[in-house]
């Protein structure tokens, strides 16, 4: 499900992603430095993104080569931290590493990791263990501001946005709606009992066994690489906790038990 845009924010994407690109062509074709990349990114963060310059786009927390290099602050709240390296740097995850130990200390969950030209984003697990992982990737010279798509994607790290928690939600979109999570669905129980029975509408009488039905999902119909490995794991786990759990019992209106 897409968030609702306001017009005056898609109207200020439009006028702004054609400037910035522009002038992200000519960072890059100068070859600019970190610093005056950092200065970019403050003002796409402002003039586009929607933050004021400011007071809210802050270099607070820039300790060279420990923290990070910008920060968005609203309401007296760090909301991101923002790694920035020079134009042309092909950003690796090791870039992150201040960034995300300092986040997880201080309870911030989101880090931005960019050139100007590439926008990566990534959340930091608050428990125990510092654990990671990137929620979105945005190349700045292929966004096209009239297209929905990407008017959603800029949408994730606008002012608007964030008071909407966008980013938020499309994360825990990512971790539903995904090919682990639907092959391990299609591997469930219920989905066997489910096909089991369509089967059975079919020709009367039939019997198949559900090892027989994962065979066939396992090794003819689903890719391997979506059925094995960690994000396997995990997706198996997060489908046989909703199996498991208890169904809630229906109520009435006044909240008496329907029997």
């Amino acid at each position: 499900m897409m968030a609702t845009i306001p017009k005056k924010v898609n109207d200020r994407f439009i006028k702004q992603t054609s400037k910035f690109q522009k002038v992200i062509k000519q960072a890059f074709n100068r070859d600019i430095n970190e610093t005056d990349t950092v200065k970019v990114v403050a003002d796409i963060l402002s003039d586009l993104f929607g933050y004021d310059r400011y007071t809210e786009v802050t270099s607070e927390y820039a300790i060279k080569g420990t923290f990070c290099d910008l920060a968005i602050k609203v309401d007296d709240k760090i909301k991101y931290l923002i790694e920035v390296k020079a134009v042309s740097t092909d950003l690796k995850e090791n870039h992150l590493r201040q960034a995300i130990n300092y986040g997880a200390h201080e309870g911030i969950q989101w880090v931005i990791l960019t050139n100007g030209l590439i926008w990566k984003g990534y959340s930091i697990s608050l428990k125990q263990s510092v654990k990671y992982e990137q929620v979105f990737e945005l190349d700045f010279l292929d966004i096209n501001p009239r297209k929905k798509e990407d008017q959603q994607k800029l949408f994730l790290l606008a002012k608007e946005g964030l008071s909407k928690d966008v980013i938020a939600d499309y994360h825990e979109r990512l971790k539903c709606v995904n090919p682990y999570v639907i092959s391990a669905i299609l591997m469930s129980k219920p989905s066997i009992d489910l096909v089991k029975r369509e089967l059975r509408k079919l020709s009367r009488g039939l019997k198949v066994e559900d090892a027989e039905i994962e065979s066939l999902l396992a090794n003819d119909i689903l890719k391997r690489q979506v059925i094995e490995g960690e994000h396997s794991k995990i997706a198996l786990r997060l489908v046989k906790k909703m199996v498991t759990r208890p169904k809630k019992s229906a109520k009435d209106r006044n909240g008496l038990m329907i029997k």
